[in-house]
């Protein structure tokens, strides 16, 4: 009697389980949002985005069509949205950098070439060895301003860029 009850729940905690993970994304890292997807931002991959309107879509695609989005990364950047978000993984990691960016003053060229890897642009006062290999939002706060607490800037800037996209796939 002992071992069919033993069985049964194992068996309950397996399918509970399997049901919950089946429940969440298995992309290479946490969801951004509604409309984010995990796939290359510049390389012509496709984003698995939640939206049926933009499924498929490349970023630059997204924000070819999505101008309202654009024009918030725009006017948080000071550059295009195209240019600004070359080379991120995602839409929602490049809407996460530059409100990073805005809220503490950090320089969104410099953000972006550690997030991305990429050679900071000219001109940019980004600290030596910026951009030589890509990380995290959290480790890039933390490396370009070592007084904040990444973790909760991370998660603010990361819930701003959730409420952008979703306010502009709503608006569009």
């Amino acid at each position: 009697m002992k071992y069919a009850q033993a069985w049964l729940l194992t068996l309950a905690v397996v399918v509970f389980s399997l049901t919950a993970f089946a429940q969440h994304g298995h992309g290479s890292g946490g969801s951004m949002g509604p409309g984010v997807g995990h796939g290359s931002a510049d390389h012509g991959s496709t984003n698995s985005n939640s939206s049926g309107s933009t499924h498929g879509m490349t970023t630059k695609q997204i924000l070819s069509k999505n101008t309202a989005l654009a024009g918030k990364i725009q006017t948080l950047t000071g550059m295009s949205a195209q240019k600004a978000c070359s080379g991120f993984k995602n839409l929602g990691q490049c809407v996460a950098a530059a409100h990073v960016s805005k809220n503490l003053g950090i320089s969104f060229a410099c953000m972006q070439a550690d997030m991305t890897g990429q050679t900071p642009t000219k001109g940019s006062a980004c600290p030596a060895g910026s951009g030589g290999k890509s990380m995290s939002l959290g480790k890039a706060i933390q490396t370009l301003r070592p007084t904040a607490n990444s973790k909760t800037e991370a998660q603010k800037a990361t819930k701003q860029a959730d409420a952008d996209i979703k306010e502009s796939e709503t608006n569009s």
